[in-house]
């Protein structure tokens, strides 16, 4: 139950407002590649200018040793934000001190600041006080729009809310009312489908969603170590030996609502153009690797899928980077698609296959969050949302 205060429920008007949004979007030569996470935030900004606020934006971008780097600037988003939004966005050259103050107090009622990167700063990622203090310092109220950083408790994401009347954005809101209704009370049959190439990653998951879903679907390299748990040789696939006893217990735990591949593509060199073919589950030969899921595998999982109230996906079943071996991950995604199920996608390669796809529209709901929604599905609460204001 989503029982946090959103931007609707607080008095915004006329008020200089700070909001944490995740523009940690891809930049090639100062140029945005994806602008998912951007479009994504439009509905929290556009409400705040409508409703007369001075829109104060912080974000982080890409991983900068806690000091200025200019290719981790966020002066490209600021002007790409410029054009979405057909007026002009001011740009501070720090997120807090002077630079950022001068900025801030320069801010007229609907007009929009991007601060510089949040990262740029060690106490960002220390969540320290009194960088939270002087980010709000510049607002008189805190949106947290940034999902895909609520799993962390940073300066700009939890510190902050200390100091200041902090509530959700839109799509914070959306993101947590979808997956909380899919672990908590979802349409039955609920089908989850995990894949991605780490079992260690997703332990928790496995363990919550076993208790919750009716079917849980295991693909991508985290299944070869669920095959070798079983006692199959899997030759040169990626397998993670100190997760075999885990594998054991989570084929124990889930008895018949866990399901494995039936059968797999296997491949003699890590590459797109290897020698491959498909074979049962069984010993993989020496010299060969499990790179997809097969037919027979896409096939049953598919007939599951179609029959689902709710699905949740998280992680490709194959590597999907190679066109070769991403038959399986866009067969499910084609799958999920069809289906009549109320769809969520947990951010990242999941999320690019049904772009890719070109089947995005037809899924209920796309998380801008990978690791946020892994915790949410896990069941552990995120401290950026713990931190807002309670309804």
């Amino acid at each position: 139950m989503f029982n946090k205060k959103s931007v609707k429920d607080i008095d915004v008007k006329g008020k200089r407002v700070l909001v944490r949004v995740d523009f940690n979007v891809p930049i090639k030569e100062g140029k945005i590649k994806d602008d998912t996470r951007i479009r994504a935030a439009m509905p929290t900004i556009q409400y705040l200018i409508d409703q007369g606020s001075a829109v104060i934006l912080c974000s982080h971008l890409g991983r900068p040793k806690d000091q200025p780097e200019p290719e981790f600037s966020m002066k490209p988003v600021a002007e790409y934000l410029g054009k979405l939004l057909g007026k002009p966005v001011a740009f501070a050259e720090d997120c807090i001190g002077p630079a950022a103050e001068q900025a801030a107090a320069a801010l007229k009622p609907g007009g929009v600041l991007v601060l510089e990167n949040t990262r740029f700063h060690k106490g960002e990622s220390k969540n320290d006080p009194e960088m939270a203090k002087q980010l709000a310092s510049l607002a008189d109220v805190y949106v947290n729009d940034a999902f895909g950083s609520a799993h962390r408790a940073h300066a700009s994401t939890e510190g902050v809310a200390k100091f200041l009347p902090a509530v959700a954005g839109f799509l914070l809101e959306k993101e947590i009312q979808y997956l909380d209704q899919a672990v908590e009370n979802p349409k039955r049959p609920f089908v989850a489908i995990l894949g991605g190439a780490k079992v260690s990653d997703k332990i928790g998951v496995i363990k919550n969603l076993l208790t919750k879903a009716d079917t849980v679907l295991i693909g991508g390299g985290m299944a070869n170590t669920f095959f070798k748990a079983q006692g199959y040789p899997v030759a040169d696939s990626l397998v993670e030996d100190e997760a075999l006893d885990t594998a054991r217990e989570l084929v124990a735990l889930g008895g018949g609502k866990l399901r494995l591949p039936v059968d797999v593509v296997i491949a003699d060199k890590f590459e797109d153009g290897a020698a491959s073919k498909v074979i049962d589950v069984g010993p993989v030969p020496d010299g060969w690797r499990i790179l997809d899921v097969g037919p027979q595998t896409v096939a049953s999982f598919s007939k599951v899928i179609a029959e689902a109230g709710t699905v949740v996906w998280n992680g490709p079943m194959g590597v999907f980077e190679m066109p070769n071996f991403a038959k399986g991950t866009f067969a499910i995604a084609k799958a999920v698609a069809d289906s009549q199920a109320i769809s969520i996608i947990g951010g990242g390669d999941s999320a690019a296959a049904i772009a890719q796809s070109g089947l995005a529209d037809k899924i209920s709901h796309i998380s801008t969050g990978g690791g946020a929604s892994l915790e949410m599905l896990e069941g552990i609460p995120l401290p950026g949302l713990a931190a807002l204001l309670d309804k």
